[in-house]
């Protein structure tokens, strides 16, 4: 079956840096587009950023020019570079396929930015 683990949430202070990590199974990761997702308390979860099959990418505008989405198909693994945190990119970070036409999620990982 799917299974996401996500991993490499934590604190971290105003223009601080995080790596998040999802690790995949139970499908052919490489042929699969992967997304991050975040829900702020009290906000609907929202698409921060994509990876498609091919590798192209692509982000919400809050997040461009300071996030990094990437895979490594080896390691079935889709990672989230963070930069330049702010204060509004406290959340739970989710990760995401859609495979047989259903969304899977991970339990996801907490980040939260905070002097």
């Amino acid at each position: 079956q799917v299974q996401l683990v996500e991993s490499g949430g934590g604190l971290v202070q105003p223009g601080g840096s995080l790596r998040l990590s999802c690790s995949a199974s139970g499908f052919t990761f490489s042929t699969y587009g992967m997304r991050w997702y975040r829900q702020a308390p009290g906000k609907e979860r929202e698409l921060v950023a994509t990876v498609f099959s091919t590798g192209g990418t692509s982000y919400v505008d809050s997040v461009k020019g300071r996030f990094t989405i990437s895979r490594d198909n080896a390691k079935s693994t889709v990672y989230l570079q963070m930069n330049s945190l702010k204060p509004d990119d406290t959340a739970v970070y989710y990760c995401n396929v859609f495979h047989a036409g259903m969304p899977y999620w991970g339990k996801g990982t907490l980040v939260t930015v905070s002097s």
